[in-house]
């Protein structure tokens, strides 16, 4: 079922959703800071996990028909999980760890932001397939 919707709904749903997004990111990253401490960027990698995985089951659910792609697509998709997530903070993070000398860590970020958020968007997918048979 296809629904209708303005471009000013669209906007609001981007906009209310990249607040909240925006929020939990904060929450989050004050979060483990106080458990992990600054030695490793723990906070963007888990907003970066957690929200590929998000994606990953909210397309899912999306390919299989379950919810509709326009209202959850804006408001999760693009809105929410657009500010919960970062690349740049991701990039900026690595960049530091590499002027700083920490090749391993920055080498170890790269390679956990990119194979454990593809993995949690390919479980997130295969989740809802599994749990729509």
């Amino acid at each position: 079922m296809s629904i209708a919707i303005s471009n000013v709904t669209l906007y609001t749903l981007v906009a209310l959703g990249g607040a909240f997004g925006a929020s939990f990111r904060f929450f989050i990253y004050q979060l483990m800071l106080n458990w992990l401490g600054k030695g490793f960027p723990f906070a963007t990698l888990a907003v970066n996990i957690s929200g590929s995985l998000i994606m990953g089951v909210l397309y899912g659910l999306i390919e299989q028909g379950i919810i509709e792609v326009h209202v959850y697509r804006t408001l999760i998709g693009i809105g929410f999980l657009g500010a919960f997530t970062t690349f740049s903070t991701f990039s900026v993070d690595t960049l530091l760890l590499l002027q700083q000398g920490y090749l391993v860590k920055a080498a170890l970020n790269i390679l956990l932001n990119v194979c454990l958020c593809i993995g949690a968007a390919a479980l997130g997918m295969y989740l809802v397939t599994f749990f729509n048979k």
